[in-house]
C-alpha cells in the first residue's frame, strides 16, 4: 500500500509540473499573440512557441517508450539527437542545417542565451541573423517577454531616433501624439538591432547611453525613462574598418561585441542545402496549396551552386519555383523550369558546369587580389612586430592601428612571436 501511494505521489508532482510546463509555454503564446508587431510577425513568433513544445513532448513520449528517459524531466531540456548536433531538443527549432558549421553555432546559442550578455552576430546578408536572434530570446529567460525588431538601415536617419526611444506629442512637425519606441516596447524582452552599422555617429552616442545606463529620454521630452531590455545586434559590415575609419563609436563597438556570434555563409555549409530546400518546399507546398517536387537534375544543380544570396537566395529561388510552375506539373526538372525562370538557371548551369565562363575568370581574379593583399599587409604587419620588438603597442602606432586591430590581424594571420 505505501508502495502504491508513494507512486500516486510521484504521478501527481510530474503532472503539476507538467502542467506548469503547458502554462508557461500558453502564457508564452499569448504574449507573443497580443504583443508588439505585425501580425505576420506575432503569428510567427507563436508558431515556433507551439513548434518547440510539440518537439519537446514528442521527445518525451519518444524516450518514455524507450525507457532510457529519467521521470519527472522537464519538457524543454536541450539535448543532442544522435549526437549530430542539429536540431535539439527544445532548441533552435527556426534553424535547419546539420553541417559543423551550424552545430557550432548551435552550441553558442545554447552557451549564451541562459545569460543577459549583448551579442553581436556576424555575417554576410542573408545567412539568418534574424533566426538566431529569435533562437536566443527564445532560449533564454526572456521568451515569454517580447521579441522586437528594428531594421537601422530601413529607417532614415530623422526617423531612426524616434523608433528607437519614441517621441512626445508635438516634438516635431508630424508627431500629433506620443508614441513608445522600440526599446519601451522591448522592455522584459529583447531589442533585436539588424545592420546595427547603419546607424549614425549621432544616435551611436544616444544608443551606447542606453546600453551603459539602461535610461533614455524620448525625443522631445525631459522624463527620464527606464527599462530592462536584452539588446542583439546584427551586422554585415567591417566595425573595425568603420572604426578605424572614424564611422562607427570605438565605445559603442566594444559595448556591442560583448559576445560575437559568426554565422557561415551557404558556401561554407553546402551539405545543409537539400535540407533547406526540403524545409522551404515543405513551407512553401503548404501555403500554396501544392504538391511541387525538384527532379534530381534539378536538386544537383542547386546543391553545386554557390548562392550568394546565402539561404535568402535559396529560399526565394525555392518559392518562385513552387509559385510560377504549371499547376498540372508537380515534379520540376531543368527541362520543366518555367520559361520565367530560364535566365535564372541557365546562369546558375553556366556558374556551376564544367566550361569556364566570365564569371568564373571574375571570381578567380578576385580571389586573387584578395589573397595579394593579405600577403602584403601581413608581410607589413610583421615587419612592424619586427622593428618594434614585437610589442603590439608599439607596432600599432607605427601602423596606425589601435592595438586591438593589431591583435585581431594576429590571430586571423596565424601569426605568433617564435
Amino acid at each position: 500500500m505505501a508502495v502504491v501511494e508513494m507512486a500516486n505521489e510521484r504521478m501527481s508532482v510530474q503532472e503539476q509540473a507538467s502542467l506548469a510546463d503547458e502554462c508557461a509555454v500558453l502564457e508564452a503564446v499569448v504574449s507573443a499573440l497580443a504583443g508588439p508587431g505585425q501580425v505576420p510577425q506575432r503569428l510567427e513568433e507563436a508558431l515556433v512557441l507551439i513548434q518547440r513544445r510539440l518537439h519537446a513532448v514528442r521527445a518525451r513520449l519518444a524516450e518514455g517508450k524507450s525507457g532510457s528517459g529519467q521521470p519527472g524531466s522537464p519538457a524543454g531540456t536541450m539535448k543532442e539527437e544522435g549526437g549530430k548536433g542539429s536540431l535539439r531538443t527544445g532548441g533552435p527549432v527556426n534553424l535547419v542545417g546539420q553541417s559543423d558549421a551550424m552545430r557550432q553555432v548551435y552550441q553558442e546559442i545554447k552557451r549564451v542565451s541562459p545569460s543577459q550578455a549583448t551579442v553581436l552576430l556576424r555575417g554576410e546578408s542573408g545567412t539568418g541573423k534574424e533566426l538566431v536572434a529569435k533562437a536566443i530570446h527564445l532560449e533564454g529567460e526572456r521568451a515569454r517577454g517580447p521579441f522586437v525588431r528594428l531594421h537601422c538601415a530601413a529607417v532614415t536617419e530623422t526617423l531612426l531616433e524616434s523608433e528607437l526611444f519614441g517621441h512626445e506629442r508635438g516634438a516635431f512637425t508630424g508627431a500629433v501624439e506620443t508614441r513608445k519606441g522600440r526599446f519601451e516596447l522591448a522592455d522584459g524582452g529583447t531589442l533585436f538591432l539588424d545592420e546595427i552599422g547603419d546607424v549614425p555617429l549621432g544616435t551611436q552616442v544616444k544608443l551606447l547611453r542606453v546600453l551603459q545606463d539602461k535610461c533614455f529620454e524620448r525625443v522631445g521630452g525631459n522624463r527620464l525613462l527606464s527599462v530592462d531590455v536584452r539588446v542583439i545586434s546584427a551586422t554585415h559590415r567591417d566595425l573595425e574598418a568603420m572604426v578605424q575609419a572614424g564611422s562607427f563609436r570605438e565605445d559603442l563597438y566594444y559595448r556591442l561585441n560583448v559576445v560575437p556570434i559568426v554565422l557561415p555563409p551557404l558556401r561554407d555549409r553546402t551539405g545543409d542545402i537539400p535540407l533547406l530546400i526540403e524545409h522551404f518546399l515543405a513551407r512553401f507546398n503548404r501555403e500554396n496549396h501544392r504538391q511541387v517536387r525538384l527532379g534530381r537534375d534539378l536538386l544537383m544543380l542547386m546543391a553545386r551552386y554557390h548562392w550568394p544570396g546565402n539561404v535568402r537566395e535559396l529560399q526565394n529561388c525555392v518559392e518562385r519555383l513552387v509559385v510560377m510552375v504549371e499547376s498540372s506539373h508537380d515534379l520540376v526538372t531543368l527541362d520543366s523550369v518555367p520559361p520565367s525562370l530560364h535566365g535564372y538557371f541557365s546562369d546558375m548551369r553556366q556558374v556551376t558546369g564544367g566550361q569556364p565562363s566570365q564569371a568564373k575568370h571574375d571570381r578567380a581574379a578576385r580571389q586573387s587580389l584578395g589573397e595579394s593583399l593579405q600577403e602584403i599587409e601581413r608581410k607589413q604587419l610583421m615587419a612592424a612586430l619586427e622593428g618594434a620588438g614585437w610589442v603590439q603597442a608599439r607596432a600599432a602606432r607605427a601602423l596606425g592601428l589601435t592595438p586591438r586591430q593589431v591583435a585581431y590581424k594576429l590571430k586571423k594571420y596565424g601569426i605568433r612571436e617564435a
